[in-house]
C-alpha cells in the first residue's frame, strides 16, 4: 500500500503520503529523521525488511527477558489498537466492509471500487462469520501477515 510505484522501496514521501491519506498527519522532518536510521546505506528509502524493523522500533523479536517481552507485547498491542482505530471509523469495535472500503479508497487502491472484493477481504479474516472484523480477528490477521512476510 505504501509503495505506490512498485519499486519495492518506501520513501519518506511515500510514507508521509499514505499516513496523510489515512488522516494520520505526521511532521515530514520528524518522519524523515525517524526512518533515516532504518534505511540501508545506498538506498533512497525503506526496503520491506527495513519497514518491518521500523514498525518494531528496530528491536529484534527475540525474548531477551520477561520484562522486555512483556513491554514488546504491550507496545505491539497498542500499535495494533491504533491501526484498528484507523479502520473502525465509527468506533463501534468492528470493521465493516464499508469501513474497509473507505480506507482502501483513501489509499487509492483499486479494490475499493468493488464491494464484492471488499466483502471477500472481510470474509477471509472473519472467524466467527458475523460479517465484520473485531479487534481479535484483526490482531490475528496482522500477526499472520507479519509472520508470513518476515
Amino acid at each position: 500500500m505504501f509503495d505506490k510505484n512498485g519499486d519495492e522501496i518506501i520513501t519518506v514521501h511515500d510514507l508521509s503520503q499514505a499516513l496523510t491519506l489515512l488522516g494520520l498527519d505526521a511532521d515530514f522532518s520528524e518522519l524523515e529523521s525517524t526512518i533515516q536510521a532504518h534505511i540501508k546505506s545506498g538506498n533512497d528509502g525503506l526496503e520491506f525488511e527495513d519497514f518491518v524493523s521500523l514498525h518494531h522500533g528496530g528491536q529484534q523479536l527475540q525474548q531477551q527477558d520477561h520484562d522486555q517481552s512483556a513491554h514488546e507485547i504491550s507496545q505491539e498491542e497498542s500499535d495494533l489498537s491504533e491501526a484498528f482505530k484507523v479502520f473502525d471509523e465509527d468506533g463501534d469495535g468492528y470493521i465493516s466492509a464499508h469501513e474497509l472500503q473507505v480506507v482502501l479508497r483513501k489509499l487509492g487502491l483499486p479494490e475499493a471500487t468493488e464491494i464484492d472484493r471488499v466483502e471477500q477481504m472481510i470474509f477471509s479474516v472473519d472467524r466467527n462469520q458475523d460479517g465484520q472484523v473485531d479487534f481479535f480477528e484483526f490482531k490475528d490477521m496482522m500477526r499472520s501477515v507479519l509472520i508470513s512476510t518476515s
